[in-house]
């Protein structure tokens, strides 16, 4: 079963046992999480199910793994002939689930 949920303003396509890196979600680990937006979900008796622009009475139930940051990246900005220079850097918090169920 797939399903293509929206959480934190992005989209995301999931299926049972995967493993998917969101943005922080401020749970702790080891707790369960509930994502009721589900755009689409397929692998139904009916096939394709589309919503308008949810699907209603369906579910998505993850477990945390974890939180934690992303790798560093270098945000470098200059100005040419100016002499003006700022370099800074980024790390990207993130919560890990796993995808435990998919309901319809």
């Amino acid at each position: 079963m797939l399903a293509i949920i929206e959480t934190c303003g992005k989209q995301y396509k999931v299926s049972e046992g995967d493993i998917v890196y969101l943005e922080l979600l401020g749970a702790q680990p080891g707790e369960n999480v509930t994502f009721d937006r589900v755009l689409a979900v397929s692998g139904t008796d009916s096939g394709i199910t589309i919503g308008t622009p949810y699907v209603s009475g369906a579910s998505v139930s993850a477990s945390v793994i974890a939180n934690g940051k992303s790798k560093k990246i270098t945000v470098f900005r200059y100005k040419p002939k100016k002499n003006q220079k700022r370099k800074l850097g980024h790390r990207q918090p993130y919560t890990k689930v796993k995808i435990e169920k998919i309901t319809v």
